[in-house]
């Protein structure tokens, strides 16, 4: 079972996707309609949401202004399946978001679920959201009712007067909320039934207007690549995360399969536990690097980005503050699947040969190949994963070290066909 509850649930959500700010902070420019890496930030932010498989419908909430423009943009993904005005506030926006995907059950378009059904709000300043964690943030809301990814605050914090610093803030239990905050749609009605979106209080996110309601907010990881445009220079950041899309394009419908070869080694370092594929293995000392170590990860991750002409792993995610040392592999893997998936591609099957003369892993192959299949979004039975010990040759059969290569094939992703 996947690690992020990807396979476990064959779950359906809607979503909405905010697109009716004003850009404030952007010196007068409209941030969504900046062009990132040759096409608009609003486009990369629904073609990233759509390409999540849990996403079925989306209702993009914009300007009148936008509305407009993005009826003669062509780039809308089919399952947009309705584009309406919102409001002076984003409250207000998801309301409007609310009554639409209603409008969308009356008049029976899509698949409409019998049980309560989840809804996804998600920035349209967000372009590089990942169908991983749409999938993590679906889960946690079908079994809590709420869920929000959330990224630790890295900075050290102060508390300002005026231009004086009159303390630093305690971090520990601090967290940056980023979206698609997931509800069951009867929370959030809930919620707005109590607190009015036309009503006197503003809530900068819908798990602000929870809290208040004394509703229970479950925090998932989240993704530090899952930047939001709110300033100028972010576009640059988000551009520096798309390498080559503009020139890769996406894959042409019905082409040939593509094949990558990854390979990594690492040698053991401190601490504990080695994780291997997404799974601890406690007791073995883990693998020294910036990241946790996953050297089967980082070889998967560098045969999908070879497949797809992408790069690899050093130049998608250097060691930075985007890259926070001791990251979980599992988020690097997932933001390299979001660029395969942009460029319109899908993983088809993954061969894994790990190279170590310890631990023994045979009894646990199984259990990583369902690691790495469910952060993939591909059936198990498409991941073999095989061990060798390295018959005593280099730092691998000597026990200084884990290597491992990987092999990856590509599809062309097939779109779904519209209504």
């Amino acid at each position: 079972m996947s690690t992020d509850g990807r396979a476990a649930v064959a779950l359906r959500a809607d979503a909405i996707v905010v697109a009716a700010g004003s850009s404030a902070r952007m010196a007068g420019d409209d941030k969504l309609a900046a062009m990132v890496g040759g096409r608009p930030v609003l486009a990369w932010a629904l073609d990233s949401l759509a390409a999540a498989p849990e996403v079925e419908r989306v209702v993009l909430v914009a300007t009148p202004e936008r509305c407009d423009a993005l009826g003669a943009g062509g780039w809308l993904p089919a399952k947009v399946a309705a584009t309406v005005v919102g409001g002076p506030r984003r409250q207000e926006s998801v309301a409007a978001g609310l009554a639409a995907l209603r409008a969308l059950d009356d008049a029976g378009i899509g698949s409409v679920a019998t049980t309560d059904r989840v809804v996804l709000i998600h920035d349209g300043a967000r372009p590089l959201v990942s169908p991983a964690l749409v999938a993590r943030v679906a889960d946690a809301a079908v079994r809590h009712g709420a869920a929000i990814p959330v990224t630790p605050v890295v900075e050290t914090l102060k508390r300002l007067e005026g231009d004086r610093v009159a303390g630093t803030v305690d971090r520990t239990f601090l967290g940056a909320s980023q979206t698609p905050q997931g509800f069951l749609r009867s929370v959030l009605s809930a919620a707005l039934t109590r607190f009015p979106a036309d009503g006197p209080d503003t809530w900068t996110d819908e798990a602000a207007l929870l809290e208040a309601c004394g509703m229970t907010v479950h925090a998932v990881p989240g993704d530090p690549t899952n930047l939001k445009v709110t300033y100028p220079d972010d576009l640059a950041r988000i551009a520096a995360h798309l390498p080559r899309r503009a020139e890769t394009g996406p894959a042409p419908r019905g082409g040939p399969p593509r094949v990558g070869l990854g390979e990594d080694l690492h040698s053991f370092g401190p601490g504990g536990p080695l994780v291997l594929g997404g799974v601890a293995f406690p007791g073995a000392p883990r693998l020294h690097g910036h990241s946790d170590g996953d050297v089967a990860l980082h070889a998967v991750a560098d045969a999908l980005l070879g497949a797809a002409g992408l790069g690899d792993l050093g130049r998608v995610a250097p060691a930075g503050p985007e890259t926070p040392r001791g990251v979980d592999s599992r988020i690097l893997l997932e933001r390299v699947l979001s660029m395969i998936h942009a460029s319109g591609w899908v993983p088809a099957s993954v061969d894994i040969t790990i190279v170590g003369a310890r631990p023994r892993l045979g009894a646990r192959l199984s259990e990583v190949a369902e690691s790495v299949a469910g952060i993939l979004g591909i059936p198990p039975g498409n991941v073999d994963v095989k061990a060798s010990t390295g018959n005593l040759i280099g730092a691998e059969g000597a026990g200084r070290a884990i290597g491992a290569r990987a092999v990856a094939v590509l599809v062309p992703a097939v779109s779904e066909p519209t209504a």
